[in-house]
């Protein structure tokens, strides 16, 4: 054990590719304080070609990952479409300041 704690945290925060249907949404969030992104809105187009907005999101957790290699923030919220509750995780990718749903 190092007195400074230098090889204590030794967990990967790779996280491999990731899982389930994605679909690039426009997403409006606003930053706390310490500088972390929170979103508050989101639109997206359905099956249908069309634009659906997304205002009813409740973040469980967020976590930092890397997908192959890309640093990301990572939501597990629940969301609200047409009265049904989804649950998703939207994923922001730092690099190209881009996001994604992945539907779970």
């Amino acid at each position: 054990m190092s007195a400074f704690g230098i090889g204590i945290n030794t967990q990967s925060t790779e996280a491999g590719k990731i899982r389930g249907t994605q679909k690039e949404i426009a997403c409006a969030c606003w930053f706390t304080s310490l500088g972390k992104p929170t979103p508050y809105m989101i639109k997206f187009k359905d099956d249908n070609d069309e634009i659906q907005t997304v205002k009813e999101i409740f973040v469980k957790y967020m976590e930092q990952k890397n997908y192959s290699g890309i640093p990301s923030l990572e939501y597990l919220c629940t969301i609200v479409i047409n009265n049904i509750q989804h649950e998703v995780k939207l994923i922001f990718f730092k690099d190209d300041c881009k996001w994604v749903m992945s539907f779970l």
